[in-house]
């Protein structure tokens, strides 16, 4: 491979095998290194593709504007989640988190420091995402002497749910605002507190995140027929139903997304097993 960039020290661009340029991270590879240099592979620790020229452009620029360090940091945390989540994170989340490290401490040195208004939903609804924040403000305290606040912990697990679902910023915190009013309108219909800890809650949970994620992709079901499952339902747990025809109406209303028969059927089936479950 052959040098393209010089970031910093530890960071330069480069251009593999495939012609399409990387970034490559490693203790000392970009020092008294040129341009069109042959890459010391011997230092190469990690090497960065992202899904596009734009991404990889704004990775470097942002590179180039912030101490090492936090990027070392950002890299950490992200390294930690993917070990914690088991799964892959889009590429984008070493350009958005990064940021959202570099702001955060930039902000702090200057002593603006802003509530997270999604903080208890964060910590309810995602929180292995949440303990990743955590993880992250306790390693930038350690390695960086910046006590942040407990608020910058759900900003880091909103940025990874991002890059768990490949959805923009704005649409996580549509989604974390939906499954908080619907678990609402649920409470209200059993006009008690939710076992959050029971299996049943878990699993309504995990519905709704899906659920969401369809909504905001644009997956839609163009059969909205009563089959015989939905009329079954129906017919067992009318006041189940009536909760999730509210739910479907509330969707339909603040995000013009329409709730098909069988997505209510499923939905009155989690709200029983929920009820059930809380009356126990």
């Amino acid at each position: 491979m052959k040098v393209g960039k010089i970031i910093n020290n530890n960071v330069i661009s480069a251009t593999d095998l495939d012609g399409t340029e990387v970034v490559i991270m490693g203790k000392g590879i970009g020092f008294q290194t040129k341009h069109d240099e042959e890459v010391k592979e011997n230092l190469i620790e990690k090497v960065f593709k992202m899904d596009n020229k734009n991404s990889t452009n704004r990775f470097t620029e942002l590179l180039k504007e912030m101490p090492s360090e936090h990027f070392e940091v950002s890299n950490e945390v992200i390294e930690y989640a993917k070990s914690i989540l088991g799964k892959k994170l889009n590429q984008n989340i070493y350009i958005t988190l990064t940021d959202h490290i570099n702001f955060a401490i930039e902000r702090y040195k200057q002593g603006l420091l802003f509530e997270n208004p999604l903080l208890w939903e964060v910590k309810k609804f995602y929180p292995t995402e949440y303990l990743i924040g955590e993880y992250a403000i306790a390693l930038i305290e350690r390695k960086l002497q910046v006590k942040l606040q407990t608020d910058e912990a759900a900003s880091v697990a909103l940025h990874i749910v991002n890059a768990e679902y490949n959805t923009a910023m704005n649409e996580t915190m549509n989604l974390t605002l939906l499954i908080k009013d619907v678990i609402g309108i649920v409470r209200d219909f059993m006009n008690q507190e939710l076992d959050e800890e029971s299996l049943y809650y878990m699993r309504f949970m995990t519905h709704l995140k899906f659920l969401s994620q369809r909504m905001f992709a644009g997956e839609t079901h163009e059969c909205n027929k009563e089959d015989q499952l939905t009329q079954m339902v129906i017919n067992l747990y009318e006041a189940e139903y009536h909760c999730s025809q509210k739910i479907g109406s509330y969707i339909k209303e603040k995000y013009g997304y329409a709730i098909s028969q069988e997505e209510l059927s499923y939905l009155t089936l989690h709200i029983k097993r929920m009820e059930d479950s809380t009356n126990e």
